[in-house]
């Protein structure tokens, strides 16, 4: 026994992690080790079972791979596994095999965690320093949750079943029932799809019976008088999660799949939900089928759970905030059809737009409304604004009973303030930008995150290309931005250490909203507008920043990986508080964190810290002017 603990010390003090130990820790690590051998073709550890070891491959080959089956990694003699199960939430995240006869050493969990926790240069070797740690941490949270980036062409079973658009509607019935479909895409009638021709509308079984059978129309009556089309659709290399938020947003059950403007293939609801398991889309589909605001109230703990169901698969931030923000949005368009089916129809055309980050599609399990109105330009107040009126307070008082509070800055469609005709709103933002004010500020930074939920949302899309267009001309402007954003700081103290500050019901903690997404979000904002982004959510925003070079090299993607972890441990943090029957927030405290995590949040904030410093560098130009 004596000999083979000589042996284990001798092989780790080769290995960088144990190096810098001293000779009594070292020892002491050593006589911990337990010896495993596995036979090529053993499984070592499975995904999601308790994480117990840290393995360390003394002879043959390991094979680690990711959740969905792919190789991840391949280890040979001193090459380490399970270090990221170990720090997060003591689970096998990586399953891992023996390619060949494999001998290796276990070190027990107690032991790693006292090592990482209390000896530096063990860590610094283990997770990576400074921003490559980050980037690791987050890098292996989205392969090890890669069931949604998996390309849309996975799902498609099968060609579809086209028709020309001039054939009548039972002869399409007929080809859908000969060919075991519940729908079939149709196409001009001047070629077929070997013609690349456009796709002129899609039929569905749902089509036949609301639109043919339930008004009594003819058996002659052509499909494309009966059918959709005005199709929405997805290029074949987009992912799968791409595909979930279009049915999501627009509220479809089938999905064609392009490819250069041709169909190759269509997705159904099912085969989405087959495929993440999620009930997300099954919420927004019993919003849209409820009857009364009474129904959709009975709704708000479905959307909970579904935001527990995300977070407990460890859905990335940006899947948890675009699906909250998917069905917050779904909440607004069912209310708006259930006002005008009680209010009767809009007197002249309105889009009804959607603010801060239900706009960005980045919004959690707390949040409050943030909503306002464009109107048609022939609107007249005397005439029609009891109406619009009313349609907004059934919108905010629904809202509200289903779970969304009504903003304390009154930032709603209810106040007539915020509903306004297009070219109002026009003037409106061209003032913002051209005379810069404290509360014309305070407004930009919410109202330029807007999209159009209802009615005519292409006029939410123009408002969007004027800013594009504007924002960068006016560097007071941009300047101005630049200083709101700098407002709020990262809570880092001297020496990287923590500031805490108490907060509600918390003791003392930190806001990872106030004092890391929020000003994360408005310097990314600040960026966006001086290149004339229409993205609206933050890392497509991002995107469009590092393709126009306005950061030093390397920031743009420092910066996804901040927000991306910032936000993960604020969604964790809100799941957790459900779970204990508190009422969620945005406060954590770190000692409720690994000491994996409060150096990677310490990373993150540190990112951000950077980044104001340019963002202060960058639009210094013009202050004071």
């Amino acid at each position: 026994m004596e000999d083979e603990q000589i042996e284990i010390t001798g092989f780790l003090r080769q290995l960088e992690p144990f190096r810098e130990l001293d000779e009594e820790t070292l020892q002491r690590a050593a006589r911990s080790v337990d010896v495993r051998y596995c036979k090529a073709g053993t499984r070592i550890v499975e995904f999601g079972q308790e994480a117990r070891f840290w393995h360390i491959v003394r002879s043959g080959v390991v094979e680690v791979f990711r959740r969905d089956g792919t190789l991840y990694n391949r280890l040979t003699e001193g090459g380490y596994f399970g270090e990221f199960g170990l720090l997060h939430r003591k689970k096998v995240r990586f399953p891992a095999a023996a390619l060949e006869d494999t001998l290796l050493y276990l070190l027990p969990e107690p032991v790693f965690t006292d090592l990482f926790e209390n000896h530096e240069g063990f860590a610094d070797h283990v997770e990576i320093e400074d921003r490559t740690r980050l980037q690791k941490v987050v890098s292996r949270q989205q392969a090890d949750n890669d069931r949604l980036s998996a390309t849309v062409m996975s799902l498609v079973q099968r060609e579809p079943v086209t028709l020309p658009v001039r054939v009548t509607v039972q002869a399409a019935a007929r080809h859908m029932t000969e060919t075991g479909v519940s729908c079939l895409l149709l196409v001009d009638d001047t070629g077929g799809v070997e013609d690349s021709s456009p796709l002129a509308g899609i039929l569905t079984d749902r089509d036949l019976r609301t639109r043919l059978l339930a008004p009594g129309l003819p058996l002659s009556t052509g499909a494309g008088e009966i059918a959709t089309r005005e199709v929405i659709s997805i290029d074949h290399h987009r992912t799968v999660f791409e595909a979930m938020m279009l049915m999501l947003r627009h509220n479809v059950h089938h999905l064609p799949v392009m490819r250069e403007q041709t169909p190759v293939g269509v997705v159904a609801l099912q085969d989405i939900i087959r495929h993440e398991s999620s009930h997300s889309l099954l919420v927004v589909s019993r919003i849209n089928r409820a009857s009364s605001v009474d129904e959709l109230e009975l709704l708000a703990p479905d959307v909970r759970s579904s935001f527990l169901h995300l977070v407990g698969q460890d859905s990335s931030a940006r899947v948890v905030g675009s699906t909250m923000a998917a069905i917050g949005r779904s909440f607004k368009q069912r209310l708006l059809e259930l006002a005008e089916s009680t209010l009767g129809p809009p007197p002249v055309p309105y889009c009804f737009l959607a603010l801060g980050s239900m706009a960005r599609q980045e919004q959690g399990v707390v949040t409050d409304q943030d909503h306002a109105m464009i109107l048609d330009n022939a609107f007249d107040p005397a005439r029609h604004d009891d109406y619009f009126a009313r349609l907004a307070s059934w919108v905010s008082d629904g809202l509200a009973r289903c779970g969304y509070p009504l903003c304390s800055g009154g930032i709603m469609a209810s106040n007539p303030r915020w509903r306004m005709t297009l070219s109002e709103w026009q003037a409106r933002f061209a003032d913002w930008m051209t005379q810069p004010t404290p509360e014309g500020l305070l407004h930009s930074s919410v109202f330029f995150d807007l999209d159009g939920v209802h009615g005519q949302t292409r006029w939410a899309d123009l408002l969007r290309r004027q800013i594009a267009r504007q924002a960068g001309r006016h560097p007071r402007f941009l300047a101005s931005m630049a200083r709101n954003a700098l407002q709020r700081t990262p809570p880092l103290g001297f020496f990287k250490g923590f500031v805490l500050e108490a907060d509600g019901q918390h003791s003392a903690g930190i806001n990872l909203k106030r004092r890391g997404t929020a000003p994360l979000t408005d310097l990314i904002r600040v960026h966006a507008l001086a290149v004339g982004s229409q993205a609206l959510n933050s890392f497509e925003r991002l995107d469009d920043i590092i393709r126009a070079g306005v950061l030093p090299a390397g920031r743009g993607p420092d910066l996804h990986d901040a927000l991306e972890f910032i936000a993960f441990v604020r969604w964790r943090t809100q799941a957790d508080d459900l779970r204990s029957g508190r009422e969620p927030g945005n406060t954590v405290e770190p000692d409720r964190l690994s000491e994996f995590e409060r150096k990677s949040l310490r990373d993150a904030f540190t990112v951000l810290s950077h980044a104001q410093d340019y963002l202060r560098y960058r639009y210094q130009s013009v202050r004071g002017r």
